[in-house]
């Protein structure tokens, strides 16, 4: 139970940061799209940013999660047509939705109800990946 508050509180800390830097913002999102501002570029910049670094400094200083257990980051397949296909497929979903997975809760937490037809797609899309995983390219 203190997990899970935990994670709602960050996940709550996540929206309020996600919708005040405009993140969540189709207009800016669109902006991004068309390369006519940068502010999308910084945002998703630095947070490719922080997570390289973040990850780096807990492989180097072997850090433990919150609740003690050691982190481990299991090798990652390495396949271009995996990456191109799931780069794809995510990109004109985001582009023709207007939002990716955080944007997308935080926009329902705002009060804008049309996205749940895209998280309601988005549970699907992923139900329908888990039944074809094994069946993909490698």
């Amino acid at each position: 139970m203190k997990r899970t508050l935990i994670y709602l509180l960050i996940g709550i800390l996540f929206g309020i940061i996600m919708f005040k830097s405009e993140a969540a913002s189709w207009f800016r999102i669109y902006e991004m799209f068309k390369f006519e501002a940068f502010h999308m570029y910084g945002i998703i910049g630095t947070a490719v940013f922080l997570g390289v670094v973040t990850i780096a400094l807990i492989k180097r200083f072997k850090i433990k999660s919150f609740y003690g257990e050691q982190v481990h980051f299991p090798p990652k397949q390495k396949s271009f047509a995996r990456y191109a296909i799931g780069g794809i497929l995510f990109g004109l979903g985001w582009a023709l939705a207007g939002a990716c997975p955080g944007p997308m809760f935080t926009l329902l937490g705002a009060g804008f109800l049309p996205i749940i037809i895209v998280i309601v797609a988005s549970l699907l899309g992923t139900f329908v990946y888990g039944l074809l995983r094994d069946k993909l390219p490698h």
